[in-house]
């Protein structure tokens, strides 16, 4: 391809950061937009994000988040769910769940020899039989070699500290203060939600483009 391409962490509903940041990025019409998951959920106004995401024809990845939802409308009881999982299915249009239900888990671009996901890989198989729940979910691997969230093992190693490629990993999920950044893989999750800033990786030119929070909306 002629552009670019630009991948985006993890919005979480911050709308405004995240058109703040298409407009730093000057996308013209050969640009490729992949958004990492996680549109949803926890900050302003998720609707607006998948607004913005399908103007500018962005390729968005499932995040668990917007797995959780689909799960959670399957169900028809939204009795127990989180407080801004129920806000977000109460405002969801017919559109925007088509939406979530067409995001693929992940977009390879072999010229690059890169992938693009929202989670993360277990090293040791092949990263294109790897199901949802891993490549969504996982944060670090424990003892058992299994996937898990950094609260449930806390000494546990981050996956990407055991990925040692190819292909390169471009993912979000986990939320730090600055991108982790590795030989084999980029973290792009840098807490925009929870006042942190909303990061953008724009290949092939390996460039970092960020925009601070205009404040906490999370905890």
């Amino acid at each position: 391809m002629n552009g670019r391409i630009i991948a985006i962490g993890d919005i979480h509903g911050c709308h405004q950061e995240f058109a703040e940041l298409l407009q730093l990025l000057k996308l013209n019409g050969d640009d490729l937009l992949i958004l990492l998951g996680d549109l949803v959920n926890r900050g302003p106004d998720s609707c607006k994000v998948i607004d913005l995401a399908r103007k500018h024809n962005a390729i968005s990845l499932l995040g668990n988040h917007e797995l959780r939802l689909l799960g959670e409308r399957q169900e028809k009881d939204i009795s127990n769910v989180r407080e801004s999982d129920r806000d977000t299915l109460q405002k969801l249009r017919p559109e925007d769940w088509l939406y979530l239900e067409a995001m693929p888990l992940t977009y390879e671009v072999p010229d690059l020899n890169t992938v693009f996901v929202h989670g993360g890989f277990l090293p040791n198989i092949p990263w294109q039989n790897q199901g949802a729940n891993i490549v969504t979910r996982i944060q670090v691997i424990n003892a058992s070699g299994q996937p898990c969230k950094r609260a449930d093992a806390p000494e546990a190693l981050p996956w990407a500290d055991l990925w040692n490629g190819p292909p390169y990993v471009v993912y979000g999920h986990t939320p730090r203060e600055e991108v982790y950044k590795l030989k084999w893989s980029l973290c792009l999750d840098t807490a925009c939600v929870m006042g942190g800033q909303l990061t953008a990786f724009i290949l092939p030119e390996r460039r970092i483009v960020q925009v601070k929070a205009r404040r906490r909306y999370f905890p």
